[in-house]
């Protein structure tokens, strides 16, 4: 494909997630246009996203975006899925979904996210490769729009599909925490954190309920998408996900402030931790504390960051930065985004959520080894022994507290599985119902907690009985 070349027609084979109508490309001439090959699942491709509505908004009537889902796990192929991704991540631009990755090949793409732009005449002029590119990216959209000649106002405009998910008191909840009898549930959707006693009551809210990066009292503070939760007796500890930093509420009487984090996406450096706005981190999706050590699971750069509270400093326990399943100690090994987090003595659990894999860190010398799990392209529904097991796409663990037994929601094969410690294997628990996309766990009064994320829903699972309840939350 030439420099110039025209862009390729949108395929039929596509499906449009948001729109009543296929694209056409005549449809977007007369200004500057972003496609966004993407993987909605993915840490860098979701930073991307919000990053192109960031240029959207900056640039307004020069620039549209159009963002193409292309699958990378089987289950992924799923158009229902991949609109459930839109709504989560209220995506505010055209999403199609290329399940068969035909207008990838169109194009050549070889990663994800990969933006090529197309000026106002419809040629291909750049493509811009790998997420954190946003400064050149908006350097190449003005130059483009510059370019741009006045033009007839378009008589077929784009218009999005305003459908969505049904007006329920959760809107994709994720980490869950247990404490006594209060249940901790990060509602992310609603841009909140919500304590529920564990009949499901809400005794309170976290946050305004709008998404927002604002430390203080709990009805005015303000989280963005928060994602896993720790407690720990009266501070509940926040992964603030979409504020890529991580938040504290003091329970006592609800205060909310920053331990750590800029509000926005940057690569952590280790140190002192004089001002927390100071030190960024790449979206963190769940912490845990250990004794004065909180650690840190960060999808955005693939890494395990340690947050000693006691001397206020931060540094690096594990991982190179590289999306990979590697093996090694500290900066030598890889992760595939680490999205949760359980501890017990000096042995650290990671769920490698595009690693399909689950690893293990030694706490103080970083020592990184695999439990299951082979490569990011190695993934299914496989039981057995640790060598021969599958999953996929697994975004959630807890530990069982009497029990060498890591229980792992597999959102990709909308199953629970359990993992035996010690050189056991890993089952997959037979439950009376199916679950959908789970992407959170906590055990605590004799029963396992799950966010069923996509229904909107959190369950109880009775591990003696296998019954499985809903729990109704705000209803």
């Amino acid at each position: 494909m030439t420099e110039a070349a025209i862009a390729s027609e949108f395929p039929a084979s596509l499906e449009w997630l948001n729109l009543s109508d296929p694209l056409r490309m005549t449809q977007l001439r007369g200004k500057v246009c972003a496609l966004a090959f993407v993987n909605l699942g993915s840490a860098w491709s979701q930073q991307c996203l919000a990053d192109l509505g960031h240029l959207r908004a900056r640039h307004r009537e020069r620039l549209t975006v159009v963002a193409v889902n292309v699958p990378r796990f089987d289950a992924e192929r799923d158009a229902r899925r991949a609109s459930k991704r839109v709504h989560r991540q209220q995506v505010e631009f055209p999403v199609a979904h290329d399940p068969d990755w035909t207008l990838w090949q169109h194009y050549g793409i070889e990663a994800w996210p990969t933006v090529v732009l197309i000026d106002g005449e419809g040629r291909v002029r750049e493509r811009i490769v790998g997420e954190g590119g946003i400064r050149a990216l908006d350097a190449s959209v003005s130059a483009l729009a510059d370019e741009l000649t006045p033009q007839a106002v378009n008589g077929d405009p784009v218009r999005l599909r305003r459908s969505g998910e049904p007006p329920l008191p959760l809107r994709f909840p994720v980490g869950l925490a247990l404490s006594g009898n209060y249940l901790y549930v990060a509602d992310s959707g609603h841009h909140r954190v919500l304590e529920c006693d564990t009949s499901g009551r809400i005794l309170r809210q976290f946050g305004s309920g709008s998404p927002g990066f604002i430390d203080g009292p709990m009805e005015l503070a303000a989280f963005t998408r928060p994602h896993g939760l720790h407690v720990e007796r009266d501070v509940l500890y926040v992964a603030d996900t979409g504020n890529h930093s991580v938040r504290r509420i003091e329970l006592r009487t609800g205060d909310i402030a920053t331990i750590c984090g800029a509000g926005r996406p940057g690569t952590t450096v280790a140190g002192p931790l004089a001002d927390p706005r100071a030190i960024a981190l790449d979206q963190p999706r769940d912490i845990v504390l250990a004794g004065d050590k909180l650690f840190i699971a960060c999808a955005g750069d693939n890494r395990i960051w340690r947050l000693d509270l006691g001397r206020s400093s931060v540094e690096l326990l594990a991982g190179s930065g590289r999306l990979a399943v590697i093996d090694g100690i500290g900066a030598m090994a890889s992760f595939a985004e680490p999205v949760s987090l359980a501890c017990v003595q000096q042995t650290l659990y990671v769920c490698d959520a595009a690693g399909s894999a689950i690893r293990s860190v030694h706490t103080r010398t970083g020592a990184v080894s695999t439990l299951v799990g082979q490569d990011p392209w190695q993934f299914g529904c496989v039981d057995g022994p640790r060598t021969d097991a599958r999953m996929q796409n697994p975004q959630a663990l807890a530990l069982e507290p009497d029990a060498p037994v890591l229980w792992i929601a597999d959102a990709g094969n909308d199953s629970l599985r359990r993992l035996r410690l010690g050189g056991g294997e890993l089952t997959t628990c037979e439950l009376p119902q199916r679950l959908h996309a789970p992407a959170g766990l906590a055990i605590g009064n004799d029963a396992v907690w799950i966010a069923d994320t996509d229904s909107h829903a959190v369950l109880r699972l009775d591990p003696a009985s296998g019954a499985v309840r809903h729990v109704p939350i705000g209803e």
